[in-house]
């Protein structure tokens, strides 16, 4: 097994304790990778998303170029980039638009898109998710499509069970990235070695 540089990721997250993969949380500020290792990087969404677009204060303060970061350890050493379906950063750095039942691509960018539904790799809520994928090969075929609707909504309550009510442990929940994605993600950058 070859190793992979798991980026942005949470301390003592899903990416820890695993052989052949080096987390940088928080603390490693993944900004100072410098290979050599293919990377799966999950930098931070907030001034990206679209609900960036309703916290004016969260997109005046930007990401402090952990995505520029995370899109050049990619192109240099291969990965994969995961951000939330829609994230504002496709446009401002110019990436191929995501298919939801594919990989895409563009004759000026070396990279492929894709939309999967975190839940289809059992998140517990919907998580249309964006990826963008350098690497030697090919990417791999993914779960397309909606996952399953269940009891719990995308917004955490269950359905028709009275109001929602925000938590700091929903939130945390609800960025978590599943197991078996997570191993997808892992796959997809040993895939991807560039060097």
């Amino acid at each position: 097994m070859s190793m992979v540089a798991a980026l942005y990721v949470e301390t003592n997250g899903v990416y820890y304790g695993l052989p052949d993969v080096d987390p940088w949380d928080e603390q490693r500020d993944a900004r100072l990778y410098d290979g050599p290792w293919p990377v799966v990087a999950h930098p931070p969404c907030a001034s990206w998303s679209l609900m960036g677009n309703c916290r004016p204060e969260t997109r005046a303060r930007g990401d402090g170029g952990t995505f520029a970061a995370a899109l050049k350890a990619v192109l240099r050493y291969g990965g994969v980039i995961e951000q939330p379906a829609h994230s504002r950063a496709w446009a401002m750095f110019e990436l191929p638009y995501p298919s939801r039942n594919g990989w895409s691509r563009s004759m000026l960018d070396p990279g492929w898109t894709t939309e999967v539904d975190q839940r289809r790799y059992g998140h517990e809520v919907r998580k249309p998710t964006w990826l963008y994928y350098v690497g030697e090969q090919p990417p791999p075929v993914m779960l397309w499509g909606d996952g399953e609707r269940g009891e719990i909504s995308s917004r955490g309550g269950r359905k028709g069970y009275g109001p929602h009510k925000s938590t700091h442990n929903h939130h945390h929940r609800r960025s978590r990235t599943p197991e078996a994605f997570r191993d997808v993600l892992i796959a997809l950058a040993r895939g991807g070695t560039t060097e």
